[in-house]
Formats: structure tokens, sequence, C-alpha cells
């Protein structure tokens, strides 16, 4: 659906984006993910054609979003972080204005929206001036003026950006909707957000495409089990000395403690976390110490981002879902 190839950007001598590459495809809520300053606005501001880029190509359903700007447009549907609403106008006047300058007219504009206004939940101040409106309501508006047109992709810049708690979920309930018929992708430097509505994730940081998957696998891959939390009756000195002979274990970090066990933090470089659990499990058996407890660390979605995001400008980890970019950090104008 959506191709984006070795796409860069420069503003100035600043580089904002560097060829970084991906590809969308139909049927998915993707969740642009990436720190305030990642480079994520850059990027959709040149997929929906409203910014230039110093190279690269994006193909939108086959079509060169700047060599066929009319026909790629018009299967995207845009939500800039701040809705270009007019003020002075409801919402019914300003749905069929925006109908209006993506070519729809007669019967198929008042169906269009009359459809939008339904669907994202604005039937009840459809005629009051929009100045008036809640911020979560604007946001819906500015939601229903990308449905117009029916596009294939729903793209929204930061939709939920200074809503309060009950303005977010509902408008994560409609982003879930539309992700029923529509493909979308939505911008957010919201873990959580993300987490909570997107099945496929592409993450950015300091402008580098460092991850792209679905949550469950971008976890697997990126953060398996490396360490093993260890609660014993043996002492600091007894616990490494019953392990001296397990391979495989990089170091061993006993936590403070004036109780009658031991909490130790057992590391490792092993590829298989699992096996090593065995081994110690098994060198605690042939002495005369008992394990209470042992488990594994493992990470979460907020751990690979907080990874990633630190480890930005070093290679990333190996896997097919996660691209081999550099980018730097997005300038100032990005944010605009």
């Amino acid at each position: 659906m959506i191709s984006v190839k070795h796409l860069s950007k420069y503003y100035g001598e600043h580089l904002a984006v560097d060829d970084i590459s991906f590809d969308i495809t139909e049927g998915h809520v993707y969740g642009f993910l990436g720190p305030n300053g990642a480079g994520k606005s850059t990027t959709m501001n040149i997929i929906t054609g409203c910014l230039s880029a110093t190279d690269g190509k994006v193909l939108i359903d086959g079509h060169d979003i700047f060599d066929e700007p009319d026909a790629a447009k018009k299967l995207i549907g845009y939500l800039p972080e701040h809705p270009p609403l007019y003020m002075n106008e409801s919402p019914l006047e300003y749905l069929k204005f925006v109908g209006e300058a993506k070519g729809l007219r007669g019967a198929e504009l008042s169906a269009q929206v009359s459809e939008v206004i339904e669907k994202t939940g604005i039937s009840n101040v459809k005629n009051r001036r929009i100045s008036t409106l809640s911020k979560g309501y604007k946001q819906r508006v500015g939601i229903a003026q990308a449905l117009l047109g029916n596009p294939k992709v729903i793209i929204l810049d930061e939709p939920t950006v200074g809503l309060d708690p009950i303005q977010i979920i509902e408008i994560r309930d409609l982003i879930t909707e539309l992700g029923k018929t529509h493909t979308v992708i939505f911008s957010s430097h919201i873990l959580s957000e993300v987490q909570a509505i997107c099945d496929q994730i592409v993450m950015i940081a300091k402008g580098k495409l460092v991850a792209f998957g679905e949550p469950e696998e971008l976890q697997k891959q990126l953060l398996t089990p490396n360490e093993i939390i260890l609660t014993t009756d043996a002492a600091d000195i007894e616990i490494k000395k019953i392990l001296d002979n397990v391979e495989h274990i990089a170091e061993i970090d006993v936590e403070p403690s004036e109780s009658e066990f031991t909490v130790a933090h057992i590391k490792s470089d092993h590829d298989d976390i699992y096996d090593l659990s065995s081994s110690v499990f098994r060198a605690f058996a042939v002495s005369d110490r008992i394990i209470y407890e042992m488990s594994l660390k493992k990470g979460n979605l907020e751990d690979v981002f907080i990874e990633l995001s630190e480890n930005a400008d070093a290679e990333p980890a190996k896997s097919d879902e996660i691209q081999e970019k550099d980018v730097t950090v997005e300038s100032e104008v990005d944010k605009a």
C-alpha cells in the first residue's frame, strides 16, 4: 500500500531523516512510535506530500507522491498534529467545504459528510461553532475531514495530544474502529497508546528507523531474557562458589539484605537463558543450599523503546524486522 524507499530530508545542513525504508500493507493499524523530536512528523509530512524530500521515493498504491501527487493524495486522509479547522464554522459547514475541496459534489457530498459525522460521533455538535467545542471534539472533526473522499489510508499525527484521559480513550476506540475498514497510521510518543491500538509498530529514534514489526515479535526478538533472579538461603560468597563451574555467567549481583534470604541477579551472555537456568538449578541441587524462588527477567515493549532510543547511534539488533539505518534528531521546524 505504501512503500518508502531510501527517504532522506535535510533542513539546511541539518539531517532530519536519513535513508529510511519500510513498507506499509493494507489491513493493519500502524503506530509510528518515537520520542519527541524523533523524526515522526517529518516522515509523515513527506508521505502525505505536505513536505518535499531531499532524496528517496514514496509510493502510495503504486503512485509516486512527488511525480503523481493528485493520484497519490486521493488515497490518503491526513490529520496533522494541529488540525486545520475553521473556528467560526460549524463541523457541518466545515466538512462540506473540505468535501468540495476534495471534489465531492451533490448527493455524494451530502452522503459522505453524513457518514463521517456519524462515524466520528459528532452528530450532537455538528451545528455548533467549532471554536466552542472541546479539544476532543475538535480532534474528531479533524479525523472526520480526513475520512472524506473515502481514502484507503488514514494518517494521524499525534491524535491524542492534549486530550484528557476520557477523550484519549474515545479517540483510541475510534482509531480501532477505523482500522477495520482502513489502513491507519498514527504517530505517538506514548508507548501504552501504541501497544493498546496497533498490530504493527514502526519505531523511530533520533530519526533512525530502528525497528519494525508486531509488538510481541519486537519483545521476543529484542528482549530475550538474559538475567536470572534467584532467592536462596546461600550467602553472597556461597552463591559464587556454587556457581563457579557454571558456564555463561557474566556477572552475579547480590542485593543488600539483612534478612535470612539472599537475592542474586545472575547475568548471562548465553543465547538460551533456559539452558542456563537448568545448570544453575542443578548446581544448587548438589549443594546443601535451597532455591526458594528462581525467575527470568523479561523485558517489555517499554524496555525495547528505551533501549533502541538510547542506542539509536549504534547498530540495531539483528532481526528480519529491524531496519539498519542511521538518522539524526528531527529539527525544531519538524515539530511545527
